[in-house]
């Protein structure tokens, strides 16, 4: 899979996904059908792009769509 394909299926599958915008990797690495080492590079990509964005609870590390979810508002207060 190159890495426009890979794009194109993250945002078409996070995007069918109401109500939920956070995604864990494995999650993402599911949706892209790769090994992790190999998602992992998609996404640190995406997230360079700003495509995707991340998010840490400081325990929990989460993924995603730039822009989508309630913390996209308080941002940048």
């Amino acid at each position: 899979m190159d890495y426009a394909e890979a794009k194109e299926k993250i945002i078409s599958e996070l995007s069918k996904k109401k109500g939920k915008t956070k995604f864990y990797f494995n999650d993402l690495a599911k949706i892209l059908d790769a090994k992790p080492r190999d998602a992992k590079k998609i996404v640190n990509q995406l997230i360079q792009e700003q495509v995707l964005e991340f998010w840490s609870s400081g325990s929990t590390s989460m993924y995603g769509l730039k822009g989508a979810g309630k913390q996209a508002g308080a941002e940048g207060e």
